[in-house]
């Protein structure tokens, strides 16, 4: 099975298991009660109708903020904030687009993600699946390896940070919960892209400085000095093979974390 479709199945299966009570339901009356959705001042269904009704628009909530957390508890904030500071420093406005920016983000997202997404399935979703464990027990289970990734990837002086804003004391990093440990991995990621983009911006800053103190000796100062080290910048990044070590760089970088 693709890793794309697999992913985004393993993914919906994950934000089903937080309607607690839905298996239990559907046991006790053979099947999940429709929802009764009614307009008046009378209420138009059982106390449980509204639960499951909470439960539902709770759902589609996450669904909703399923792009937000792809983006920000993944890999892929670091990926492709890297990839448009190459753009960038390549002088280039709209090569490559940023449809291709975001997508060789999002599968480079998938590849790296994979094997902790193995570890959710294995540990949270196929017990749950089987009906060894409830939907509390398999979103606890789902957590656990995703938050081994971040903490991974997070820097102490981060973690400290949150820590200390939330008013928590000393406690070991397996205690630390989720609203500290998924606001620090963002700034740490945040300041490792910005370092990795400064270290790619500094080959092509020379070949700027060289060309305009070239153009510059030279009497051209009417000539933007864009128009020619544009060019250069590009035969350079093709000739060391570009592409190749920055995607390369990015992927170590989290193995290496």
């Amino acid at each position: 099975m693709p890793v794309l479709p697999r992913f985004l199945m393993a993914f919906l299966t994950l934000l089903i298991i937080l309607l607690p009570g839905v298996e239990a339901s559907a046991q006790s009356g053979g099947g999940i009660s429709p929802i009764n959705v009614s307009v008046g001042v009378n209420p138009g269904g059982a106390p449980e109708d509204l639960d499951m009704g909470i439960r539902v628009l709770f759902l589609i909530t996450l669904l909703t903020l399923a792009p937000s957390i792809i983006l920000l508890m993944t890999s892929f904030l670091r990926i492709v904030i890297v990839l448009s500071f190459v753009r960038q420093a390549l002088s280039l406005q709209g090569t490559p687009a940023n449809q291709v920016i975001i997508g060789l983000s999002l599968f480079l997202t998938f590849f790296l993600m994979a094997p902790i997404w193995g570890e959710i399935d294995q540990q949270a979703l196929e017990p749950y699946r089987n009906k060894q464990i409830n939907s509390e027990q398999a979103f606890s289970n789902a957590t656990v390896p995703l938050k081994n990734f971040m903490m991974s990837q997070a820097r102490p002086k981060d973690l400290e940070l949150f820590i200390s804003l939330a008013g928590m004391g000393p406690t070991t990093v397996s205690e630390l919960p989720m609203k500290i440990v998924i606001p620090g991995f963002i700034l740490s990621e945040l300041k490792t892209a910005f370092q990795m983009g400064f270290l790619l911006f500094v080959p092509f800053i020379v070949i700027d400085l060289v060309v305009a103190t070239v153009l510059m000796s030279m009497g051209m100062m009417m000539m933007p000095p864009v128009t020619v080290s544009l060019p250069l910048k590009i035969l350079l990044f093709v000739l060391v093979d570009g592409w190749h070590l920055v995607v390369s760089s990015v992927v170590m970088s989290f193995r290496s974390g």
